[in-house]
């Protein structure tokens, strides 16, 4: 083997697989069953201004160059994302299911390692998942990035939809995941992506998002985050709610108060919203019983047949319906292999985890496939295995005993450059 005597992934060294998403990047060791840590995909970038009640450790910045961009402080995950501070603008390092802002994404892996991982970026060799569009540009930055900065042993890039074939048993499958941002459907053959037949929509959890937003917002229902809430009290359904507001910060940004929205519109769809197996039909929804939600100001009632109609969009749409990806897609493969594809549709992403979800999905296609196929839904019933559903198929790929030979190691990056992802990754 090339790299030498040094065995990756063995029980010595543990590899570690990284699977960014729109919604989080989830990090953790090969040969475990879930991420150690779900990060979010966004950074508060807010200006260093000396605060003093601050935790010092916030501060990823300490070893960076004295230039104009120090004056800039990064906040990466949850605990320190969600806080609630002046000019600190939030933002997404990715783009279309590709990394786009290099310099944010490094502070979230320079967090990663130092706060989830706890060790030294040259012990761990490192896979990466990626989405099956994704362009030789990036990948030869990823890869640079990885040796060049972090000087890991070793780095493999693998397609996301291949990985969550593989976490489901599979290596042929046709894989439809609905994320945060999009909706996609890609067909794995062998293993491989079929990537002439890769569909995709931009209809995810943040559209459905902007749906719920705009619907409640209509109700006149005050959206105040948890933030802004001091205490509440309780009160009858549909009366209107009584609190004191928290004492904020002067000049929070936009950015940061859309984030905060978006966070609670992703509980509500969660708990809410619920996807008919036919479709929708007002009187049927109706007679289903309703679900009670509580808003973070104590505001609360019950929610009808409008939970249906939301959810609706992701499958009523004439073109871009998850049902409709999922036959073109398998109708852009060749004939032969699409009895092997309409055999194991894996349900993968966390979007999918809306009530009723797969079995929509199956019916949509049940209705557009061939009357000869035998068509299988393949979807985990817990949501740690969708949600990480690429995830865990990384995890289940670094640690198998035949993948070792097929690391890029630091010394064929010495010897060849970054151009060698293009070779050794399909």
């Amino acid at each position: 083997m090339s790299g030498g005597t040094m065995l990756y992934g063995g029980d010595e060294i543990g590899a570690l697989v990284f699977d960014p998403g729109h919604h989080s990047l989830r990090v953790g060791y090969a040969q475990e069953d879930s991420p150690k840590a779900e990060i979010p995909s966004v950074v508060g970038i807010g200006t260093s201004a000396p605060d003093t009640n601050l935790d010092p450790e916030t501060k990823t910045d300490n070893n960076a160059t004295p230039n104009n961009a120090d004056a800039r402080k990064f906040y990466v995950d949850t605990n320190y994302v969600n806080v609630p501070r002046s000019h600190m603008e939030v933002q997404t390092y990715m783009k279309d299911g590709m990394i786009d802002n290099w310099e944010l994404f490094e502070k979230v892996i320079d967090y990663a390692y130092a706060n989830v991982i706890q060790s030294e970026p040259e012990y761990h060799p490192v896979l990466f998942s990626e989405a099956s569009w994704n362009v030789r540009n990036n990948r030869e930055k990823l890869t640079e990035l990885m040796f060049e900065k972090y000087n890991v042993p070793a780095f493999f890039l693998v397609k996301n939809a291949v990985l969550a074939a593989f976490s489901s048993g599979r290596a042929t499958a046709l894989v439809v995941d609905s994320g945060a941002t999009h909706t996609s459907a890609v067909p794995v053959h062998e293993g491989y992506v079929l990537s002439q037949a890769v569909v995709k929509s931009p209809l995810g959890g943040d559209f459905l998002s902007r749906q719920c937003r705009q619907h409640l917002e209509k109700l006149n229902i005050d959206l105040s985050p948890v933030y802004k809430i001091a205490s509440k009290d309780v009160v009858k359904e549909r009366d209107n709610a009584r609190f004191t507001l928290r004492k904020l910060p002067e000049n929070l940004t936009q950015s940061w108060q859309n984030y905060m929205v978006q966070l609670m519109m992703q509980d509500f769809q969660m708990n809410v919203l619920q996807v008919l197996e036919n479709p929708f039909d007002e009187r049927v929804a109706s007679q289903i019983p309703m679900v009670h939600y509580e808003f973070p100001n104590g505001y609360h009632q019950d929610f009808g047949s409008e939970r249906f109609k939301i959810a609706e969009s992701l499958f009523d749409n004439a073109m871009l319906g998850a049902g409709q990806l999922a036959s073109t897609s398998v109708g852009m493969c060749d004939a032969d292999v699409r009895l092997s594809l309409f055999g194991s549709v894996v349900v993968t992403g966390g979007n999918t985890l809306l009530q009723g979800f797969p079995e929509r999905l199956n019916r949509d296609l049940q209705l557009r496939a061939p009357s000869n196929t035998r068509l299988k839904m393949i979807s985990a019933n817990g949501s740690v295995e969708r949600r990480f559903g690429a995830w865990i198929g990384g995890s289940i790929l670094a640690s198998i005993g035949t993948f070792q030979q097929m690391w890029i190691s630091s010394q064929e990056y010495e010897e060849a450059g970054k151009s060698q992802v293009e070779r050794k990754c399909p």
